[in-house]
């Protein structure tokens, strides 16, 4: 089991060192299933682990000047104000409320890694310049959101992170996933400051778990670059959807299984989610002609004008 424990902890330093995020989406459910951890050392545990595996990872990032520091520790500092009271309420939350809250996070976060953005939505939102921070509004509100949910369910945040600082922010898809690095780190040391006051930790398994996650977020962060971004985080989007089941179906009763309203609402979720791909499908084979028409009509004026 040990052995186990340590082959899945290095996943979680690869997944941070490469995607800048999804430590603790692997860390929780290898501390409660594996270790048999009670879900609130659990989630504190996570913290810590992250935490340090983070900055580890931050160092070949940052040697590498992908990192932007003034957006990471201001987004840091509002994220450790939100960790920190998001940790303090998770005393009063039932273990299971807060599993099954981050089993909901890690289906909600493989969604929005699965999720392929529309042309025209990647387009209205050009890459902010290299020496540009981010407004500090809305550094604020998504360091505070983002950090709430780093304290109450003990996910780093890294897959709410990069996406705020590349899609809303704006910031390279390299430089969002090394300054992530620095936000997830300040933000899990202000979320385990707020679970302390309520768990203790097994220090010795935190020490091996992070002990392998850190060698692991060290290999990731030099392959980061040279893996197929896209590729590797459609790969992981679905591990996280079968980890996010099997979390869920571990925590909800039979009877809300076998209640008819659970299957309906199942049934009505997969069918909007299937008529929306085929709506998508749909609309792609009138784009093609249309494209084709008008190069063949340029190509027929090029000629014409020979």
């Amino acid at each position: 089991m040990t052995a186990l424990i340590i082959a899945a902890s290095l996943l979680i330093g690869v997944s941070l060192g490469i995607l800048g995020g999804g430590g603790s989406i692997l860390t929780v459910p290898i501390l409660v299933y594996l270790a048999g951890q009670e879900t609130k050392e659990a989630i504190a545990t996570s913290l810590f682990v992250v935490g340090v595996t983070s900055l580890a990872a931050l160092i070949p990032h940052a040697r590498a000047h992908r990192v932007r520091w003034k957006t990471g520790l201001l987004f840091g500092a509002f994220s450790m104000a939100g960790a920190y009271a998001g940790g303090r309420l998770a005393e009063y939350i039932p273990g299971t409320v807060l599993l099954v809250a981050f089993a909901l996070m890690m289906l909600a976060t493989a969604f929005a890694m699965l999720r392929k953005p529309r042309d025209g939505r990647e387009r209205a939102r050009p890459a902010r310049p290299a020496g540009k921070d981010l407004p500090l509004k809305h550094i604020a509100v998504e360091g505070l959101v983002v950090g709430t949910v780093t304290g109450l369910v003990g996910s780093g945040g890294g897959f709410l992170v990069v996406p705020a600082l590349a899609i809303l922010g704006g910031l390279p898809m390299g430089i969002a996933v090394g300054t992530s690095l620095l936000v997830i780190a300040m933000k899990s040391f202000a979320g385990l400051a707020g679970h302390l006051s309520g768990v203790s930790i097994d220090w010795g398994i935190a020490a091996t778990v992070t002990a392998a996650a850190v060698i692991g977020s060290l290999v990731g962060a030099r392959l980061a670059g040279r893996i197929p971004q896209d590729a590797l985080r459609k790969a992981f989007g679905w591990f996280v959807v079968v980890m996010g089941v099997f979390v869920l179906a571990q925590q909800l009763d039979t009877v809300v299984w076998t209640h008819p309203a659970t299957w309906a609402v199942l049934g009505a979720v997969g069918t909007v989610a299937v008529a929306a791909r085929m709506r998508r499908r749909s609309r792609a084979p009138h784009r093609e002609p249309i494209a084709g028409a008008r190069a063949r009509a340029r190509a027929g004026q090029g000629a014409s004008s020979k």
